[in-house]
């Protein structure tokens, strides 16, 4: 593929991304409130440097709903592996001096659209908020509050899910690996 037909398809590829995110962000806006900066069925650790994680920690759900029962071994277990890991990494000062780890965890529910979803809020951090239009009651500027910016992330149930949300976080310059 030559250089110009890459570029394209890189910038169509990221405008698809872009449009997919505000189409995201509207169906989010019907949803219940949580308070900011959290997410349901999500874990968040504070550090310097911050890893994205992807784990079926639920099934699918059934009769309209998202999540289904927790997943022991593939999901469950896989969490407790990553955390354990940045735990011994964390308290190991010889490994990355004045450095800590941190984690942005999300459950997939065992869902190739979800986890896609969710790999999203790995890039909101990347994705320029302009609030210059937007005024406050007060006449005052708003206060855009970015979320943490995660440079790698770790999981995706499988190796299609594993590819679709590579190629969208490849996009944004973030890492993926997988942990099957």
């Amino acid at each position: 593929m030559s250089m110009l037909k890459r570029e394209v398809w890189e910038l169509t590829l990221i405008r698809l991304v872009l449009l997919l995110y505000c189409s995201l962000t509207a169906a989010q806006a019907a949803k219940p409130k949580v308070p900011s900066g959290t997410h349901l069925n999500s874990i968040r650790i504070d550090g310097d440097i911050s890893l994205g994680g992807l784990f079926p920690v639920h099934s699918r759900g059934n009769e309209g709903k998202a999540c289904g029962e927790l997943k022991k071994e593939k999901g469950i277990h896989r969490l407790e592996a990553m955390l354990f890991a940045l735990d011994r990494i964390n308290n190991d000062h010889s490994l990355l001096p004045n450095i800590t780890l941190g984690a942005r965890i999300l459950d997939t529910c065992s869902r190739d659209t979800h986890a896609l979803e969710q790999s999203l809020t790995f890039v909101q951090a990347l994705i320029e908020k302009d609030g210059t239009d937007v005024k406050c009651l007060g006449g005052g500027a708003p206060i855009i509050t970015k979320p943490e910016r995660v440079v790698g992330v770790i999981g995706a149930s499988s190796s299609s899910v594993s590819i679709m949300v590579a190629n969208i976080l490849r996009l944004f310059k973030v890492r993926t690996t997988p942990w099957w």
